[in-house]
């Protein structure tokens, strides 16, 4: 956890450019680093509610293994309106915008910076805004890093629960407890500290309360899982690959497994990190890396570091189109907490990798496992 003990020591992963782009829906920053790599997509990032660009990513990307992914890929952060660092207050009246008005400024940010489609990797309320995106906007978006997404609206009682949960408790305290569950609070002490200080300090306050305020006021995505045959031109769902992902201690884990189930199966993978909580990204970098380093092949896209042969162009890839979980109480899943010592894979994981012209292969889904 030392590398996450004090914010202001994160390095940036490298010099960015920094854009105010106005919108229709009003003005957005965001950070570039790195330039397009020929026809090959950005990765987009939106970050969770009480955090910024900085405090929800720079420890996945600073680490080795997803720098060396992020070498062959533009990467665009944006901060929500208000969130970013440094960020003035909002004038008095001024109205937040909403989910659905957050995920709609995304093409025009695309369109100022010449993008012309994304891999997104966005979590809890960023994963809403890029969810929406998706299904407003599918060709510009080529697949989905979903981390603690709820599709679902804010149903009444929780509505309720939280009107009076903010008569007895700081906006703080309502953010800390959207983030770690109730053991991660007593039991990670460094880690929630660092979190605790860097929302009641590093960002404005009164803009966060009107981001929360946003984010659950969100609608329902009213996404359903396509049946076969039946609905798949016309039913409302994600038509990229999507990995979900969550900590198995996480409280968002009942929202994400009810948005896996609403989703294709073909084109779905539930990635349940063992160890983990609230914050899969920061606690377990090396794990995230290495399913998302998967996630990118399966799309088609090999990092050059893998395979130098290719001359640093992307091919597709046979076996590779979907990731399956794998949970064991081996060894190799009690690893340290950046999951360096994580990596359990054998040839005979990467079944149907090879060949491709039986009968066999093309009828069953093609997998690799990753150990988390």
């Amino acid at each position: 956890m030392t590398a996450i003990l004090d914010l202001a020591q994160i390095a940036e992963p490298e010099i960015g450019v920094e854009h105010d782009i106005e919108t229709p829906q009003g003005v957005l920053h965001v950070t570039m680093r790195g330039t397009p790599k020929g026809n090959r997509p950005v990765i987009l990032t939106y970050h969770d509610i009480g955090l910024n660009h900085k405090s929800c990513f720079n420890t996945l990307f600073n680490f080795e293994d997803m720098q060396e992914i992020t070498h062959h890929f533009a990467v665009v952060h944006v901060d929500a309106p208000g969130q970013q660092e440094g960020a003035p207050p909002f004038p008095t009246g001024y109205i937040y915008p909403t989910m659905d008005q957050l995920a709609e400024m995304l093409p025009s940010v695309l369109t100022h910076l010449k993008v012309n489609s994304v891999i997104g990797i966005g979590v809890g309320a960023g994963a809403y805004i890029l969810s929406r995106f998706a299904l407003n906007n599918p060709s510009l978006v080529e697949g989905l890093v979903l981390i603690n997404v709820d599709p679902c609206a804010e149903g009444w009682m929780d509505w309720a629960a939280s009107k009076l949960s903010g008569w007895t408790s700081n906006l703080v305290d309502i953010v800390m407890a959207h983030h770690f569950s109730t053991n991660e609070l007593t039991e990670n002490q460094e880690l929630i500290q660092t979190y605790r200080l860097h929302i009641a300090q590093d960002i404005n306050q009164d803009n966060l309360a009107l981001f929360c305020t946003s984010y659950s006021s969100r609608r329902d995505l009213e996404i359903e899982r396509p049946v076969p045959g039946l609905n798949e031109d016309t039913v409302n769902t994600l038509v990229c690959p999507a990995l979900l992902v969550v900590g198995d201690t996480s409280p968002a884990v009942e929202a994400v497994v009810e948005c896996n189930s609403r989703l294709n199966p073909s084109k779905t993978t539930l990635l349940k990190m063992a160890d983990c909580g609230g914050l899969p990204q920061v606690v377990q970098p090396g794990k995230l890396t290495e399913a998302f380093k998967y996630f990118v092949q399966g799309m088609g896209y090999i990092p050059y570091v893998q395979l130098s042969h290719l001359n640093n162009e992307s091919v597709p890839t046979a076996g590779m189109t979907r990731l399956a979980r794998s949970r064991t109480q081996s060894s190799s899943s009690m690893g340290s907490p950046d999951g360096s010592q994580t990596r359990s894979l054998s040839n005979s994981q990467l079944e149907g990798a090879g060949s491709t012209n039986t009968l066999d292969n093309q009828a069953r889904p093609q997998t690799m496992e990753v150990s988390c």
